[in-house]
């Protein structure tokens, strides 16, 4: 025992708070409470008002038997709703599992079942898949439903609404902060791309940790204007929707983010950050010109899924939009390591600015420690830029672990880091740039080939607007590069043309052997999914 373990060092309630983001909304409704907290259409609410509605959403809940340790489900697109359920359901000590809406009905039900549901929030537009889902899940379950009126309506397939739920509460409801900050606060599941997706669990001391993380990563000034082009339900909107508030900031909804309404919410509401896949990025570098607006405010974009483009982070930067891009995963809360941006590279010419922004980057800054280590020895590999090994974190914006899974949760957290499967290199200055998934790797005549480097190779063409590398079956050399080509509206380049393009950048092993043209496959994030691909080929 030292001199300071004494009883007068003990914490209490007077000198310790577990951290978690439902304090978060506390101070804002203090301090800001009169500025604009939701713009959704024609709704405008203040601070003051959201925080009422999440209290009497928390007290009804509650009134149904919702407490600590239960999950409450959603499935419902970036609307004031959705919002809200990111603190009231914390409030109770209940877990949030906000759903991919582009799910079906089969996996929905899988994980209200593997999660335990015991509440079923539904936006109307979405109760079909919904109602199905509920009758495989084959239990009694709580639904409610959510009538946005900027939405296209649809079945109501619950014993109440949103409303009429609201209206149950007490607006003056008494919520208290977690006992543990390692409680649990959401459960939200991996893709599932590949067999039944995984239910990562999130604790409130990790998303409180990565919310004041988003502040420092992007030097978000007091009272930003958000807009909401990253679902909610991907990594609880990667953390934005406690951020937001921290700064008493302003958040601009969007039902599905489309080219026109982005740039209409740039001009009439000024927005000053965003986030969202390269797809976003290629949505408002592509736009329109009936759809683009002109606006005078600086805005800067935050950008993660699969690794963008130098050529359409160029692009995007043209119209006045400031690119970071970020890496992460459902498992470290999204965003973990960041592009961070040095101003000595202010200067350097446009192309050379936009291939160091497209590198991955460096850990965040609450996030312990992200390095590129090989696999077997556990060494980090030299910063040389050449040598591959496998992205692993460690921190404490980094999941509890996987629901009901324990084999898998050891296997994630082996030695002592998360192991993300994403393999990388580090260059001499320490920022990590991703080569491939490990799945993703092509073997050819036992070369291995980057798909990324084959699909950067193929974006430097003017003409393409899209496109996912995949193996493809060989009899000679095993596998070979194949690519699925999405072209830009009204082009016409060629198979053979993209080829020869290639030829540039690309030694002959690694030039694409097939360049099939088509619409890709995407997830509701963005991110292209190649298992598809691979089954096409």
């Amino acid at each position: 025992m030292t001199v300071y373990e004494g009883r007068e060092l003990e914490r209490s309630e007077a000198n310790f708070t577990p951290l978690s983001p439902v304090s978060i909304l506390k101070r804002t409704e203090r301090v800001h409470g009169h500025r604009v907290a939701q713009i959704h259409g024609e709704i405008q609410r203040t601070w003051a008002e959201v925080a009422e509605r999440c209290r009497r959403l928390a007290s009804a809940l509650s009134k149904r038997g919702i407490g600590k340790g239960d999950t409450v489900a959603l499935l419902a697109p970036n609307i004031p709703e959705a919002y809200e359920c990111t603190f009231a359901i914390p409030m109770l000590g209940a877990v949030l599992n906000a759903n991919n809406t582009r799910l079906d009905a089969s996996t929905i039900s899988y994980i209200l079942n593997h999660g335990e549901a015991r509440v079923f929030l539904v936006d109307t537009e979405l109760s079909s898949v919904a109602k199905a889902a509920i009758k495989e899940a084959g239990r009694d379950i709580l639904v409610i439903d959510i009538e946005d009126p900027e939405g296209p309506g649809g079945e109501r397939i619950g014993s109440v609404t949103y409303d009429e739920l609201l209206a149950e509460g007490d607006p003056s409801f008494a919520y208290r902060l977690p006992d543990d900050e390692w409680d649990a606060l959401a459960l939200n599941y991996t893709s599932g791309t590949t067999g039944r997706p995984k239910g990562v669990v999130y604790s409130h001391r990790g998303a409180y940790t990565n919310a004041v993380n988003n502040v420092i990563s992007w030097a978000m000034p007091p009272h930003p204007v958000y807009l909401w082009t990253v679902p909610m339900f991907h990594c609880n909107g990667w953390c934005f929707p406690w951020t937001i508030p921290l700064l008493g900031g302003t958040n601009i909804f969007l039902r599905a983010p489309r080219p026109g309404a982005i740039f209409d919410a740039f001009a009439d509401h000024g927005v000053t950050h965003l986030g969202g896949a390269p797809i976003i990025m290629s949505l408002i570098a592509g736009a329109s010109a009936d759809e683009k607006r002109a606006f005078s405010q600086k805005i800067e974009m935050m950008t993660a899924a699969s690794p963008p483009p130098a050529s359409i982070i160029a692009a995007v930067e043209k119209l006045g939009i400031n690119i970071t891009q970020v890496y992460g995963l459902t498992e470290v809360y999204g965003p973990s390591v960041v592009s961070a941006w040095k101003p000595e590279w202010d200067d350097l010419p446009a192309d050379e600015r936009a291939k160091l922004k497209a590198r991955q980057g460096v850990s965040i800054e609450l996030q312990e420690d992200v390095l590129v280590l090989n696999p077997n020895t556990l060494a980090p590999v030299p910063l040389d830029g050449e040598t591959q090994g496998e992205i692993a974190f460690r921190g404490n914006v980094v999941m509890k672990g996987y629901l009901k899974q324990e084999d898998a949760t050891d296997a994630a957290f082996r030695d002592g880091w998360f192991w993300s499967g994403d393999i990388a290199v580090q260059h001499a200055d320490g920022y990590i740039e991703i080569r491939d998934r490990a799945k993703d790797i092509i073997i050819s005549g036992g070369e291995n080939i980057s798909s990324i480097e084959v699909e950067n190779a193929l974006y430097s063409h003017p003409e393409v607007a899209l496109v996912a590398v995949v193996a493809m079956p060989d009899e000679k050399w095993g596998e070979v590069p194949c690519a699925f080509v999405e072209r830009i509206e009204g082009a016409s380049v060629t198979e053979d043309d993209l080829i020869e393009h290639a030829r540039g950048s690309l030694a002959g092993y690694q030039r694409p052997k097939r360049v099939i043209f088509d619409d890709l496959p995407k997830t509701s994030t963005g991110k292209i999914l190649k298992t598809e691909l691979r089954k096409r080929v």
